[in-house]
């Protein structure tokens, strides 16, 4: 049993001011737009999850290109095994086919977190 490990669960201990987890800070850009650009977006826009659960969005971001790479957002701010699909891949396409806009997600920062301070 290590040091940190609860004698009678078997999982690690948390104290309130220790970090228990890192979480890297997130960048979505629009990289290219392949179709005609119906909502208004261009290439470069984006938007920053910081913090865990912090968005950022510094001009207009589409709503239905933001719920295509949300669901992705919380795998690709940990740390995922080499083999994994999404460790490899950035590349989130937007729903809507006339304008087949791509986004790419950038990991920036690595964090170290107290889970305890999140919801």
């Amino acid at each position: 049993m290590s040091p940190m490990q609860d004698p009678v669960q078997g999982e690690p201990e948390h104290h309130d001011d220790e970090t228990d987890m890192e979480l890297y800070d997130i960048r979505v850009v629009v990289d290219r737009i392949e179709g005609r650009s119906v909502c208004g977006m261009s290439v470069g826009d984006c938007f920053e999850v910081v913090n865990s659960a912090h968005v950022r969005v510094p001009g207009a971001f589409c709503l239905y290109a933001l719920s295509a790479v949300l669901p992705l957002i919380p795998a690709k701010q940990r740390a995922l095994p080499p083999g994994d699909w999404l460790e490899r891949d950035q590349y989130v396409a937007c729903p809507d086919p006339d304008e087949r806009l791509i986004m790419r997600i950038e990991r920036g920062e690595l964090k170290a977190m107290r889970s305890s301070e999140l919801t």
